[in-house]
Protein backbone atom coordinates (compact mmCIF):
# COMPACT_ATOMS: atom_id res chain seq x y z
CA UNK A 1 0.00 0.00 0.00
CA UNK A 2 1.23 3.39 -0.82
CA UNK A 3 1.67 4.86 2.95
CA UNK A 4 2.14 8.81 0.89
CA UNK A 5 -0.54 9.27 -0.09
CA UNK A 6 -3.90 9.19 2.18
CA UNK A 7 -7.02 6.50 1.83
CA UNK A 8 -10.43 8.91 0.60
CA UNK A 9 -12.44 9.68 4.09
CA UNK A 10 -14.55 6.60 3.21
CA UNK A 11 -11.90 4.20 4.33
CA UNK A 12 -10.24 6.30 7.17
CA UNK A 13 -14.10 6.53 8.46
CA UNK A 14 -14.05 2.21 8.11
CA UNK A 15 -11.24 1.93 9.74
CA UNK A 16 -12.46 4.08 12.42
CA UNK A 17 -16.01 2.57 13.06
CA UNK A 18 -14.40 -0.75 13.45
CA UNK A 19 -12.24 0.33 15.83
CA UNK A 20 -14.53 2.47 18.05
CA UNK A 21 -16.86 -0.52 17.79
CA UNK A 22 -14.23 -2.84 19.58
CA UNK A 23 -13.12 -0.22 22.15
CA UNK A 24 -16.83 0.42 22.87
CA UNK A 25 -17.47 -3.54 23.56
CA UNK A 26 -14.49 -3.20 25.78
CA UNK A 27 -15.22 0.02 27.72
CA UNK A 28 -18.89 -1.55 28.23
CA UNK A 29 -17.55 -4.71 29.26
CA UNK A 30 -15.36 -3.81 31.53
CA UNK A 31 -17.77 -0.91 33.10
CA UNK A 32 -19.83 -4.55 33.56
CA UNK A 33 -17.12 -5.70 35.66
CA UNK A 34 -16.82 -2.62 37.79
CA UNK A 35 -15.35 0.67 37.68
CA UNK A 36 -12.64 2.57 39.62
CA UNK A 37 -10.54 5.51 39.83
CA UNK A 38 -7.27 5.26 38.69
CA UNK A 39 -6.16 8.67 38.70
CA UNK A 40 -7.09 12.21 38.45
CA UNK A 41 -5.56 14.59 36.30
CA UNK A 42 -6.46 18.24 36.80
CA UNK A 43 -8.42 18.19 39.63
CA UNK A 44 -8.92 15.71 42.43
CA UNK A 45 -12.63 15.39 40.11
CA UNK A 46 -11.04 15.21 37.08
CA UNK A 47 -10.81 11.70 36.68
CA UNK A 48 -9.50 8.81 35.01
CA UNK A 49 -10.30 4.90 35.52
CA UNK A 50 -8.72 1.83 34.30
CA UNK A 51 -10.82 1.56 31.40
CA UNK A 52 -10.08 5.27 29.94
CA UNK A 53 -6.22 3.88 29.47
CA UNK A 54 -7.12 0.27 28.21
CA UNK A 55 -9.62 1.46 25.81
CA UNK A 56 -7.09 3.86 24.34
CA UNK A 57 -4.08 1.08 24.45
CA UNK A 58 -6.32 -0.87 22.39
CA UNK A 59 -7.17 1.82 20.05
CA UNK A 60 -3.60 2.83 19.27
CA UNK A 61 -2.92 -0.82 18.72
CA UNK A 62 -5.38 -1.77 16.46
CA UNK A 63 -4.56 1.26 14.57
CA UNK A 64 -0.91 0.41 14.33
CA UNK A 65 -1.72 -2.56 12.82
CA UNK A 66 -3.64 -1.51 9.80
CA UNK A 67 -1.89 2.17 9.79
CA UNK A 68 1.44 1.42 11.31
CA UNK A 69 3.46 5.11 9.69
CA UNK A 70 0.16 7.04 11.03
CA UNK A 71 0.55 9.52 14.41
CA UNK A 72 -2.47 9.23 17.15
CA UNK A 73 -3.24 12.12 19.44
CA UNK A 74 -5.26 10.35 22.53
CA UNK A 75 -6.37 11.49 26.05
CA UNK A 76 -4.99 9.53 28.37
CA UNK A 77 -1.29 9.01 26.05
CA UNK A 78 -0.83 12.06 24.35
CA UNK A 79 1.22 11.40 20.94
CA UNK A 80 2.08 8.17 22.84
CA UNK A 81 4.78 6.33 21.04
CA UNK A 82 3.50 6.47 17.76
CA UNK A 83 5.72 9.72 15.96
CA UNK A 84 5.28 12.80 14.01
CA UNK A 85 2.74 12.49 11.70
CA UNK A 86 3.79 10.74 8.71
CA UNK A 87 4.12 11.56 5.12
CA UNK A 88 0.62 10.49 4.01
CA UNK A 89 -0.44 13.54 6.64
CA UNK A 90 -3.18 11.32 8.63
CA UNK A 91 -3.60 11.56 12.61
CA UNK A 92 -5.89 9.67 14.29
CA UNK A 93 -7.31 11.96 17.43
CA UNK A 94 -9.07 9.39 19.99
CA UNK A 95 -11.22 9.63 23.42
CA UNK A 96 -11.30 6.94 24.79
CA UNK A 97 -14.25 7.36 27.02
CA UNK A 98 -15.56 10.82 26.58
CA UNK A 99 -17.51 11.28 29.65
CA UNK A 100 -15.52 9.75 32.27
CA UNK A 101 -17.12 10.69 35.33
CA UNK A 102 -20.89 9.47 33.50
CA UNK A 103 -19.24 6.02 33.19
CA UNK A 104 -17.97 6.00 36.45
CA UNK A 105 -21.40 6.55 38.03
CA UNK A 106 -23.24 4.73 35.61
CA UNK A 107 -24.77 6.95 33.45
CA UNK A 108 -25.69 6.12 30.21
CA UNK A 109 -23.74 9.47 28.71
CA UNK A 110 -20.40 8.37 27.49
CA UNK A 111 -18.81 7.32 24.10
CA UNK A 112 -15.54 6.24 22.19
CA UNK A 113 -14.62 9.10 19.94
CA UNK A 114 -12.22 8.60 16.79
CA UNK A 115 -11.37 10.37 14.31
CA UNK A 116 -9.14 11.03 11.26
CA UNK A 117 -7.12 14.14 10.42
CA UNK A 118 -5.52 14.24 7.28
CA UNK A 119 -2.93 17.50 6.74
CA UNK A 120 -5.09 19.15 9.90
CA UNK A 121 -8.58 19.10 8.73
CA UNK A 122 -10.69 16.26 10.26
CA UNK A 123 -12.67 14.38 7.29
CA UNK A 124 -13.68 11.17 9.07
CA UNK A 125 -15.10 10.67 12.46
CA UNK A 126 -17.40 8.00 14.54
CA UNK A 127 -18.63 8.85 17.61
CA UNK A 128 -20.33 5.73 19.41
CA UNK A 129 -22.44 5.84 22.97
CA UNK A 130 -20.76 3.17 25.20
CA UNK A 131 -23.71 2.39 27.11
CA UNK A 132 -26.68 2.35 24.09
CA UNK A 133 -24.64 1.23 21.47
CA UNK A 134 -25.77 4.82 19.22
CA UNK A 135 -23.62 5.54 16.57
CA UNK A 136 -22.87 9.10 14.76
CA UNK A 137 -20.54 8.62 11.75
CA UNK A 138 -19.30 11.84 9.51
CA UNK A 139 -17.04 12.11 6.38
CA UNK A 140 -15.74 15.51 5.06
CA UNK A 141 -18.14 16.48 2.61
CA UNK A 142 -20.35 13.31 2.85
CA UNK A 143 -22.98 14.17 5.87
CA UNK A 144 -23.32 13.07 8.78
CA UNK A 145 -25.25 9.63 9.52
CA UNK A 146 -26.84 7.62 12.39
CA UNK A 147 -28.03 4.10 11.49
CA UNK A 148 -28.66 4.97 8.07
CA UNK A 149 -30.54 7.87 8.79
CA UNK A 150 -29.11 11.45 7.42
CA UNK A 151 -28.76 13.59 10.10
CA UNK A 152 -30.01 17.65 9.65
CA UNK A 153 -29.83 20.04 12.76
CA UNK A 154 -32.58 21.86 14.01
CA UNK A 155 -34.59 24.19 12.50
CA UNK A 156 -35.64 26.36 15.21
CA UNK A 157 -34.74 30.21 14.37
CA UNK A 158 -35.75 32.16 18.11
CA UNK A 159 -32.70 31.72 20.43
CA UNK A 160 -35.72 32.32 23.27
CA UNK A 161 -36.64 28.50 22.08
CA UNK A 162 -33.76 27.02 21.81
CA UNK A 163 -32.61 24.01 23.98
CA UNK A 164 -28.86 24.90 24.50
CA UNK A 165 -26.59 22.15 25.93
CA UNK A 166 -23.32 23.26 27.57
CA UNK A 167 -20.41 21.76 29.72
CA UNK A 168 -18.22 23.01 32.82
CA UNK A 169 -14.55 22.27 33.55
CA UNK A 170 -12.90 21.00 36.72
CA UNK A 171 -11.59 23.92 37.97
CA UNK A 172 -13.60 25.62 41.13
CA UNK A 173 -12.51 28.56 39.55
CA UNK A 174 -13.73 28.01 35.84
CA UNK A 175 -16.88 26.70 37.12
CA UNK A 176 -17.98 29.16 39.00
CA UNK A 177 -17.10 31.80 35.80
CA UNK A 178 -19.37 29.20 33.54
CA UNK A 179 -22.03 29.14 36.25
CA UNK A 180 -22.29 32.93 36.12
CA UNK A 181 -22.44 32.61 32.16
CA UNK A 182 -24.65 29.98 32.22
CA UNK A 183 -27.13 31.92 34.92
CA UNK A 184 -27.17 34.69 32.14
CA UNK A 185 -27.86 32.57 29.59
CA UNK A 186 -30.75 30.76 30.88
CA UNK A 187 -33.56 33.57 30.40
CA UNK A 188 -32.70 34.19 27.16
CA UNK A 189 -33.42 30.72 25.77
CA UNK A 190 -35.58 27.54 26.56
CA UNK A 191 -33.88 26.00 28.99
CA UNK A 192 -30.20 24.17 29.33
CA UNK A 193 -28.81 20.94 29.50
CA UNK A 194 -25.84 19.48 30.55
CA UNK A 195 -24.77 15.70 29.86
CA UNK A 196 -21.74 15.59 30.65
CA UNK A 197 -19.38 14.07 27.25
CA UNK A 198 -19.06 16.98 24.34
CA UNK A 199 -18.80 14.34 21.77
CA UNK A 200 -22.54 13.26 22.50
CA UNK A 201 -23.44 16.45 22.75
CA UNK A 202 -21.97 17.76 19.44
CA UNK A 203 -23.94 14.57 18.11
CA UNK A 204 -26.98 15.39 19.73
CA UNK A 205 -27.28 18.85 18.30
CA UNK A 206 -26.62 17.27 14.59
CA UNK A 207 -29.80 15.50 14.82
CA UNK A 208 -31.44 18.39 16.13
CA UNK A 209 -32.57 16.65 19.66
CA UNK A 210 -30.71 19.54 21.26
CA UNK A 211 -31.14 22.96 19.32
CA UNK A 212 -27.04 24.27 20.06
CA UNK A 213 -24.03 23.42 22.01
CA UNK A 214 -21.52 25.62 23.36
CA UNK A 215 -18.52 24.82 25.79
CA UNK A 216 -14.99 26.54 26.90
CA UNK A 217 -12.30 23.92 27.55
CA UNK A 218 -12.64 21.59 24.98
CA UNK A 219 -9.46 19.67 23.37
CA UNK A 220 -8.58 18.06 20.51
CA UNK A 221 -10.05 14.75 21.56
CA UNK A 222 -13.10 16.27 22.59
CA UNK A 223 -14.51 17.64 19.89
CA UNK A 224 -12.60 15.98 16.58
CA UNK A 225 -15.26 13.41 15.82
CA UNK A 226 -18.48 14.90 17.23
CA UNK A 227 -17.48 18.20 15.64
CA UNK A 228 -17.46 17.17 11.96
CA UNK A 229 -20.72 15.36 12.72
CA UNK A 230 -22.57 18.72 13.96
CA UNK A 231 -21.01 20.90 10.47
CA UNK A 232 -22.16 17.68 8.32
CA UNK A 233 -25.34 18.12 9.78
CA UNK A 234 -25.71 21.38 9.04
CA UNK A 235 -24.22 23.19 12.10
CA UNK A 236 -22.06 26.33 12.45
CA UNK A 237 -18.99 25.07 14.53
CA UNK A 238 -16.33 27.76 15.74
CA UNK A 239 -15.11 30.14 18.33
CA UNK A 240 -15.76 33.50 18.93
CA UNK A 241 -14.92 36.49 16.61
CA UNK A 242 -14.84 34.23 13.24
CA UNK A 243 -11.57 31.78 15.38
CA UNK A 244 -11.86 28.32 14.91
CA UNK A 245 -13.38 26.39 17.59
CA UNK A 246 -10.91 25.60 20.39
CA UNK A 247 -10.15 25.56 23.64
CA UNK A 248 -11.26 28.90 24.42
CA UNK A 249 -14.73 28.52 22.66
CA UNK A 250 -17.07 26.51 21.07
CA UNK A 251 -19.99 27.62 19.62
CA UNK A 252 -22.16 24.72 17.33
CA UNK A 253 -25.56 25.97 16.25
CA UNK A 254 -27.82 26.20 12.94
CA UNK A 255 -26.78 29.05 11.29
CA UNK A 256 -30.03 30.93 12.58
CA UNK A 257 -29.07 30.53 15.62
CA UNK A 258 -25.20 30.88 15.53
CA UNK A 259 -25.12 34.76 15.72
CA UNK A 260 -27.05 35.78 18.23
CA UNK A 261 -25.96 32.69 20.48
CA UNK A 262 -22.72 33.74 19.75
CA UNK A 263 -23.31 38.02 20.72
CA UNK A 264 -24.84 36.94 23.77
CA UNK A 265 -22.20 34.54 24.97
CA UNK A 266 -19.72 37.13 23.89
CA UNK A 267 -21.30 40.19 26.05
CA UNK A 268 -21.00 36.77 28.76
CA UNK A 269 -17.49 37.15 28.58
CA UNK A 270 -18.19 33.38 27.77
CA UNK A 271 -14.13 32.58 26.43
CA UNK A 272 -13.07 34.38 29.68
CA UNK A 273 -12.51 33.27 33.49
CA UNK A 274 -9.67 30.64 34.52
Amino acid sequence: MDRTTPPPPRELLEIAIEVARDAAATAHRMRAEGVSVAATKSTVTDVVTAADRAVERQVLDALRRVRPTDAVLGEEYGAGDTGPVGAGGVRWIVDPIDGTVNYLYGLPYCAVSLAAEVDGEVVAGVVRNVATGEEWTATAGGGAWRDGERLRCSTETDLGQALVATGFGYDPKRRAHQARVVAELIPHVRDIRRLGAAALDLCLAAEGRLDAYYEKGLAAWDQAAGALVATEAGLRVAGLDNRPAGPDLVIAAPPALFTPLHDRLADLDASGGP
